[in-house]
């Protein structure tokens, strides 16, 4: 049986290109739209980002799609992976560029990286400390590689962090809650480790 196209959820920030190719190597049929009928379809969603917190709640909010993700993902409890920007929206509010509010799926904010020695943002390779293995992080190994682009980063929950990274201090690499994920770094980007991640989200979330 055809299976039904994961949704690449297009408000206009997306770096798309990058999570197609991840997606056409791995072979999972997909689509990139905004449409309510197609987010009414799909059996999961990814979140990509590439962006500023505000302009991206502000495109989401022009498109009128908010009530009906958060109907499918809270209530249908269908998978949602946000990458990047499209993790950090997940959370309540951020400061960047001032205060601006968020989707509030995960509780939790939005804060700049502290200032430190290290070059802000943070862009490049870094080690991930994983915290929860299952589900995004089954295939991975400890301290794996993944790639970042990122000046700001969520705060949360202990609970509700994955994995972790180290960049003058530990910020957050990952979340996670019930059918809701997160991550800080770029999959798409990340060669064997972001497509083992990938194809986890995927499989143990039987898509």
């Amino acid at each position: 049986m055809k299976k039904i196209p994961i949704l690449l959820i297009n408000y206009k920030l997306g770096n798309h290109q990058s999570v197609v190719n991840a997606l056409e190597y791995l072979k999972y049929p997909f689509l990139i739209s905004n449409s309510i009928t197609d987010i009414k379809k799909a059996p999961a969603y990814i979140l990509p980002g590439v962006g500023a917190f505000g302009e991206a709640m502000k495109n989401l909010q022009q498109l009128k799609i908010i009530p009906v993700l958060q109907k499918q993902v809270l209530e249908k409890k269908k998978p949602i992976l946000g990458i990047c920007l499209g993790m950090q929206i997940l959370a309540e509010d951020s400061e960047e560029n001032g205060y601006h509010t968020g989707l509030g799926w995960i509780k939790g904010h939005v804060k700049k990286i502290p200032d430190s020695r290290l070059r802000i943002p943070q862009v490049g390779w870094n080690n991930v400390q994983i915290i929860k293995r299952w589900p995004l992080f089954e295939k991975v190994k400890s301290e794996a590689n993944f790639y970042f682009d990122h000046s700001y980063y969520f705060i949360c929950d202990q609970n509700n962090i994955a994995a972790t990274c180290n960049y003058g201090d530990h910020l957050t690499a990952a979340v996670q809650k019930d059918n809701i994920f997160g991550v800080q770094f770029h999959p798409e980007k990340s060669q064997n480790n972001g497509l083992r991640l990938l194809r986890s989200f995927f499989k143990n979330n039987h898509i």
